[in-house]
């Protein structure tokens, strides 16, 4: 009986410390054990290392550097000397064509380009660039509907009417359209952006970050907004606001905390498909601009080799694919940790 006792006491004793516990630590604990989520983000973040580490490889291993054309170039395939730009390529064996794959991590590991670059340098590099604007469009994106989102949904009336029909203005466009249009704008002029003392070049990162940013603002602003209102009217901001809380506190320290997990759940998911709409713009000619170089313009380049050359744009679509993939795995294991009962939801 005593056994039967402390048995007893012992499970309600680690029921009540998971109870006790604090939400983010029992999400943290859920995603722990989901260890697909897991092996997605390893994979994402081995990729982010590969691209960080582009400097290295091309001086290290490579010897070369990738921006410049090498059209008179050589390399060493088993042991002998061979051009970087071949001739008689194709099927009538006429012009020139760049040296396939060698897999020699130091020559030419994924061949050469159509003006003698190496496609493997070019890759890990044209990968910081997609990384960059896309990591950084989706946290731009993010912050900015949440605050939107915060002052829409707690101030409501007018407020809410304006900042919803403005952004339905900017929902109301096809998103590809949209960022056509304004990477036409902003990205094709010699001399960039112009706003006043602000003068951002044309070849800045900055531009397709800020412009992938703006066209998914509404997309993210949505769901937070519905997040916003539903907490809005709960008990505990009644007792903030009996307590004398300021408008700004209220927002920030009682309501921001209750929708940030919808913040979370959104951004690695948001990321992907930041990456997927930069190299889409980049492959049109009106994302990243020269001389910096992304997934999608290594793939708009390889288009003309496509029946002799087509690692050239195979590679950088694998690393699309293999990006997305995991952002979207992890983000759907974030989802199941913070909010378990979306999946019963889903499979219901």
């Amino acid at each position: 009986m005593a056994t039967l006792l402390e048995q007893v006491d012992s499970g309600a004793g680690q029921q009540s410390g998971v109870v006790g516990r604090n939400p983010w630590a029992l999400a943290a604990r859920r995603l722990r054990r989901n260890r697909i989520a897991l092996a997605a983000l390893g994979l994402f973040l081995l990729i982010v290392v590969m691209c960080l580490a582009a400097p290295l490889y091309a001086n290290n291993v490579a010897h070369l550097n990738p921006f410049p054309p090498n059209l008179n170039g050589h390399t060493v395939v088993n042991g002998q000397v061979v051009p970087v730009m071949q001739q008689g390529g194709g099927t009538l064996h006429l012009g020139e064509t760049p040296i396939g794959p060698t897999w020699d991590p130091g020559h030419y590991f994924l061949g050469a380009d159509s003006v003698g670059r190496d496609v493997a340098a070019l890759l890990l590099y044209g990968g910081r660039s997609s990384l960059l604007v896309g990591i950084g469009s989706a946290i731009l994106c993010c912050i900015a509907a949440t605050v939107v989102a915060l002052i829409a949904g707690f101030f409501g009336g007018t407020v809410d009417a304006l900042l919803s029909r403005l952004m339905d203005i900017i929902w109301a466009f096809p998103v590809y359209l949209l960022a056509i249009s304004l990477g036409t704008e902003f990205l094709t002029h010699s001399n960039g952006f112009q706003f006043g003392p602000v003068h951002v070049s044309a070849s800045s990162l900055w531009l397709p970050t800020v412009i992938i940013a703006v066209i998914y603002v509404p997309y993210v602003y949505r769901p937070i907004r519905g997040q916003v209102l539903s907490v809005v009217n709960k008990e505990f901001v009644e007792a903030s606001i009996a307590q004398g809380a300021g408008n700004w506190r209220l927002i920030f320290s009682e309501i921001l905390p209750n929708v940030v997990s919808t913040v979370i759940v959104l951004l690695p998911l948001m990321v992907a498909t930041t990456i997927l709409t930069e190299s889409a713009l980049s492959f049109l000619g009106v994302g990243v601009q020269p001389p910096n170089v992304s997934w999608g313009t290594i793939i708009q380049d390889g288009t003309d080799l496509l029946y002799t050359r087509p690692w050239v744009s195979i590679a950088p679509g694998i690393m699309i694919l293999l990006t997305v993939l995991s952002l979207n795995v992890f983000g759907d294991g974030v989802r199941d940790a913070l909010d378990p009962r979306a999946k019963l939801r889903l499979e219901g």
